[in-house]
């Protein structure tokens, strides 16, 4: 096995090497070019090799690599048209903003953008929202129709943990940290169906309006065309909600028949082929994945992590460096442990005081630890659609007694000192240990509440009556004070120009940190993820289905003794 993976791997690097060798200057782009840009698959926050994400086919796509390939066509003159294949997508609300906005941006730029929609099942509502920032929408004639309403499908393992034998013991601060009822309760809990309904709503809102605004239609048409759903594709030509029903190939000769640039090509064009001449440089940290203490760089499953020490000194060494002027921390997390929370937030600090502004953007989600990390930043901004906050925290306890009685399993526990039983999963706490592990997650909580007070320039009053474990959409977090602005990475990028003392609108060169492996490192890693990814599967341990909340995933390496920060388990609104 070892043999065989050393001559793919020199196989691919040979690949890439003769690639690195060949393109020159790049490809020649006609004049009124049509650029292809598949969107389709997942996308997520991190400094991948476009050239390794491109030559290992079932890697994840970057977000800021699109992001980047979208600003260079929103430049280039020579692109007439940007055709948008869209195919399922496997990200959340916040990042199908970051998409939309870039097409929206497009169109402000003067390209025509047309979306072609290939879908083939129910309720592909997030791809239909990307789609309708585009100036014309198309469907293929066997796609379904993408808007049937949104849903959401919480679930609670409290009964069947209590078949079991298992009782799950916890503490709280927040009515709404209701991730503990995931685990202990059959049912939702009042706090929980509020904030439930909040977010479902809230994204709602967001999706009608932009729809309506991208389609010219009104936002109670739009409604009124969900509720009719599921309907044709000739019916949502009548509705107004798609331009019309082809081929693809037919589709580009309605266009014209431009010279078509496919995305892999386009990508070997040089920014500064389309002007782009940075004047600065700008550090980007990724602050990916559950908050864990020490170093790492995924999870058991090859998820990110937002590993405490790993990020800390990203940071750190991005303050400095004396060619950066500031620091975008980019955070897409569902939170995890409090120390190493602190112990990034710490990092921040440090570097604002040592003159690197820092700038906390967040993609899908920056809730409970997500949050903290960010909180000491000079400035936040989220999506309309990111969930953010959840200030607050909990600690789970299982006590398997019951279910080692089942099993014949006997046990006799025996320890030393006033509050050992915290180290046993045999028999519930003692009422003086509850007393003393509720004191210790209530110190947790307040110095979340300090933490988040200080950045904002809050009354600790005032963060604790916004907390209390709570998940805002980006929208309702700006109105609650947990984010300064709406937007993306532009908007974001914006703000640390700003506050840099560069100019908004100049070209910023921006690095990663910390910096990418050597391209042979990447490529062995990729491979060896493959490979793992293919062992796993054939002994049946693939991913987690993905009906999961994803609260459910990747959180391997948190402790469930410890107080964790982390927000319910969101279910995936679909």
């Amino acid at each position: 096995m070892r043999s065989t993976l050393r001559w793919i791997g020199l196989a691919v690097l040979a690949v890439a090497v003769a690639v690195w060798l060949f393109v020159g200057r790049g490809p020649t782009i006609a004049e009124g070019s049509a650029l292809v840009l598949d969107l389709g698959g997942t996308y997520v926050e991190a400094s991948t090799s476009p050239l390794v994400a491109r030559l290992v086919g079932d890697a994840p796509r970057s977000l800021l690599g699109l992001y980047s390939e979208i600003t260079k066509a929103e430049r280039d003159d020579r692109i007439g048209t940007v055709l948008l294949r869209i195919r399922p997508l496997g990200v959340g609300w916040a990042k199908a903003q970051e998409i939309r906005d870039a097409i929206l941006r497009l169109r402000e730029g003067g390209r025509r953008t047309v979306a072609w929609l290939e879908l083939e099942r129910f309720g592909p509502n997030l791809e239909y929202y990307v789609a309708s920032a585009a100036d014309e929408v198309w469907m293929a004639p066997g796609s379904r129709n993408p808007l049937v309403g949104l849903a959401a499908e919480p679930l609670f393992l409290g009964g069947m943990f209590e078949k079991l034998g298992v009782d799950i013991e916890y503490e709280r601060i927040g009515r709404f940290k209701t991730a503990v009822e995931s685990y202990a309760e059959e049912k939702m809990s009042a706090p929980n169906r509020e904030m439930t309904t909040a977010l479902l709503d809230s994204i709602e809102s967001q999706l009608l309006r932009g729809i309506a605004e991208g389609r010219g239609l009104e936002p109670e048409q739009v409604s009124e065309a969900i509720d009719a759903a599921p309907v044709s594709a000739d019916e949502m030509q009548e509705l107004g909600l798609v331009d019309g029903v082809a081929y693809f190939d037919e589709l580009v000769d309605t266009l014209g028949d431009p010279p078509l640039v496919e995305a892999e090509e386009y990508a070997l064009v040089d920014g500064s082929d389309v002007g782009h001449d940075p004047v600065a440089t700008l550090a980007i940290v990724y602050g990916t994945g559950p908050v864990v203490t020490g170093r790492a760089g995924s999870t058991p499953a090859g998820g990110s992590v937002l590993a405490s020490e790993t990020v800390a000194e990203a940071i750190e060494d991005a303050a400095e460096d004396p060619e950066v002027r500031g620091i975008l921390f980019r955070i897409d997390s569902p939170g995890g442990s409090a120390l190493a929370s602190d112990v990034v937030w710490h990092a921040t600090q440090r570097a604002r005081a040592k003159g690197k502004p820092v700038v906390a953007s967040f993609s899908d989600m920056a809730a409970s630890g997500g949050y903290y990390v960010a909180a000491g930043a000079d400035h936040i901004v989220a999506q309309p659609a990111t969930y953010t906050g959840s200030i607050g925290v909990f600690v789970l306890r299982p006590v398997v007694g019951g279910l080692l009685e089942r099993l014949g399993i006997g046990v006799e526990p025996i320890t030393r000192g006033a509050h050992a039983d915290l180290l046993l999963s045999s028999r519930p706490l003692s009422p003086r240990t509850r007393a003393r592990l509720r004191a210790d997650v209530r110190g947790v909580y307040d110095l979340f509440v300090a933490r988040v007070a200080e950045g904002r320039d809050l009354e600790p009053e005032a963060v604790d009556a916004v907390g209390r474990g709570r998940v805002f959409t980006g929208a309702q977090a700006r109105e609650a004070g947990l984010v300064d602005s709406l937007g993306g990475l532009r908007a974001s990028l914006r703000e640390l120009k700003r506050a840099a003392g560069l100019d908004p609108e100049a070209d910023v060169m921006l690095v990663a940190y910390p910096q990418p492996k050597p391209l042979v490192l990447q490529v062995r890693e990729l491979l060896g993820l493959s490979v793992a990814r293919a062992a796993r599967e054939a002994v049946g341990l693939a991913r987690l289905p993905e009906w999961l909340p994803d609260g459910l995933r990747g959180l391997e390496r948190l402790e469930s003794h410890t107080p964790l920060l982390v927000p319910p388990l969101i279910p995936r609104i679909r």
